[in-house]
Formats: structure tokens, C-alpha cells, sequence
């Protein structure tokens, strides 16, 4: 589980607007914060201390669409370590019209969790195409451990999955927090986005279709769920 202290600070930097994030445009190899506390990575848990989000320049501090306020509906998803692709699945399979069965929705999280680690982990030619996901992963740990820990079916995903499958999947993926825990608390009930991943596929070209959104919402508990 994630230091709860560390939680608190994060969150508490959210609703004050003074969470520290790195702006990129594209991949790069080091971090901006000169406060770790205020890095993002700590919720993460102790495995893993990664970056939550690299916010791209359209949602970075200070800039309107953080303020902004979106409203949805919250799907919950199940919190058994697999909430990020139980969220990512049940998304894309609400964007084409359908929904899966408590068992489609375990395989099919399971399977995205062994798409990343064949990627990463074992296609060598493939792996370099991802080099802003490898360097979410070795920034805390070493490849090797990470390649150990994604083999378990509680693995936590967080970012370099979202960097990895985003792409992957050719699919647009947005991650929320919920406005009240980015402002003074309250009854607030909208959403705030702060990370965007693979925001190319929802534009769409001659030869492909755009992509719908998959929207998740990230809780300081480490959890997500499905936004719609």
C-alpha cells in the first residue's frame, strides 16, 4: 500500500493548485521536481514509486483546462489490483456498444497486463518504440524487477502501462481526479482532468477512424475507475 502520508501531501497540493508535474511535449529522461514529495510518483505504493502523469502542455498547471470541470458518471471497478485495465477494458468495450461479464472483464484486464510485459519485457525489437514508458519504469527500479513484479495478477498499473497501451491498443485515454479532492473539498461532484495518453488516435486520418475517449478516474486510495 502507498505511505499514507504521502497520499495526504499529494492530494493536499491538488486542492491547493500547487502540485508539481512535468510539462513534456515528448519523452525525456529526467524529472523537473526539485520536491519529491510533491512528485506524483508517491502514490505509487512501495514497489513502485513511478510518474503518475506527464501532463502535456493542454492540461498543465495553470492553465484553464485544470480548472475546468467535467461531470460524468462513475462505473466502479473492482479494486483487486487489476483496476487500471478493468477500467481501461470496460471503457473501450462501453465505447463500441457492449459490456463484458465479470470473467470477460478479469481475462481481458489480464490480457492487456501480459500485452505490456511481452512488449516490454521480452520483444526487444518492439521495446524501444516505448521509451517514454521505460523510462517511467527504470526511474525507481530496475527492468529486471519490474519484468519480476508484472507477472503477478495484483501487479498495480499506473502510468507506463497507460503510455504503453495507449498506444498499443491505438487508443485515447484521459485520467481524471475528482474535483474535490483538487479544491477546498465540499459536495463537489465533477471531475478535473490532469494526464492525457494517445490523444493522436482520437483525431483520426485518412486511413484510420477517430477513437472515443476512455475516461478513468484515479482516487488517492490508488484506484481507478471507469468514467462515462
Amino acid at each position: 500500500m502507498a505511505d499514507k502520508r504521502s497520499n495526504e501531501t499529494v492530494l493536499e497540493q491538488l486542492k491547493n493548485g500547487i502540485a508539481q508535474f512535468e510539462l513534456v511535449s515528448s519523452p525525456v529522461l529526467s524529472i523537473s521536481s526539485s520536491n519529491s514529495q510533491a512528485n506524483p510518483t508517491a502514490l505509487f505504493g512501495d514497489y513502485s514509486r513511478r510518474f503518475f502523469a506527464r501532463i502535456g502542455p493542454s492540461l498543465g498547471r495553470g492553465s484553464s483546462a485544470t480548472k475546468k470541470v467535467e461531470r460524468y458518471s462513475v462505473q466502479k471497478v473492482t479494486g483487486d489490483g487489476r483496476c487500471l485495465f478493468r477500467a481501461l477494458v470496460k471503457g473501450m468495450a462501453f465505447n463500441k456498444g457492449f459490456s463484458l461479464s465479470p470473467r470477460e472483464e478479469k481475462n481481458d484486464a489480464d490480457e492487456l497486463r501480459m500485452a505490456v510485459k511481452e512488449i516490454i519485457c521480452e520483444d526487444e525489437e518492439e521495446r524501444p518504440k516505448y521509451e517514454a514508458a521505460l523510462v517511467a519504469i527504470t526511474v525507481d527500479e530496475s527492468l529486471k524487477r519490474y519484468c519480476q513484479r508484472i507477472t503477478r495478477p495484483d501487479f498495480w498499473g499506473g502510468e507506463s502501462e497507460l503510455l504503453v497501451l495507449s498506444k498499443l491498443c491505438g487508443q485515447p485515454i484521459t485520467v481524471y481526479i475528482p474535483e474535490h479532492e483538487h479544491t477546498n473539498g465540499g459536495r463537489s461532484s465533477g471531475f478535473i482532468p490532469i494526464a492525457e495518453y494517445g490523444t493522436e488516435f482520437g483525431k483520426g486520418s485518412r486511413n484510420r477512424k477517430p477513437r472515443k475517449v476512455v475516461r478513468l478516474l484515479y482516487s488517492g486510495s490508488n484506484h481507478y475507475d471507469l468514467l462515462v
